[in-house]
């Protein structure tokens, strides 16, 4: 049994948003993700072959769905439920401050 806090180990320096794999098995995969100021490559676009249900801990973010160019702005709780193959990007996290998400792919 691994006893860990979400908010813990987080690098001073995050030159690179940080993915970590918390746990996982054959269909589904938990992962803590930290942006700081990062965002989506300028040509990438997620598209995912599994469901998301994404909530962002800490932080502040925008998220943009391609299909109909809406926005979605996310603050501290607010989570979402990305169906699989629904491409999305995110296009700003708060630079300020450790936007800390909770992503569990199904």
């Amino acid at each position: 049994m691994k006893e860990e806090n979400i908010f813990s180990k987080i690098p001073a320096s995050l030159p690179e948003e940080l993915c970590e794999v918390l746990a996982a098995k054959k269909d589904l995969r938990i992962e803590r993700i930290v942006s700081r100021g990062h965002s989506s490559p300028d040509k990438g676009w997620y598209d995912q072959e599994q469901d998301e249900f994404v909530i962002l801990l800490s932080g502040r973010a925008r998220l943009r769905y391609k299909k109909d160019g809406n926005t979605i702005e996310m603050n501290t709780g607010d989570y979402l439920l990305i169906p699989a193959g629904l491409q999305h990007r995110v296009e700003w996290t708060d630079p300020e401050v450790d936007c800390v998400w909770l992503a569990v792919f199904y």
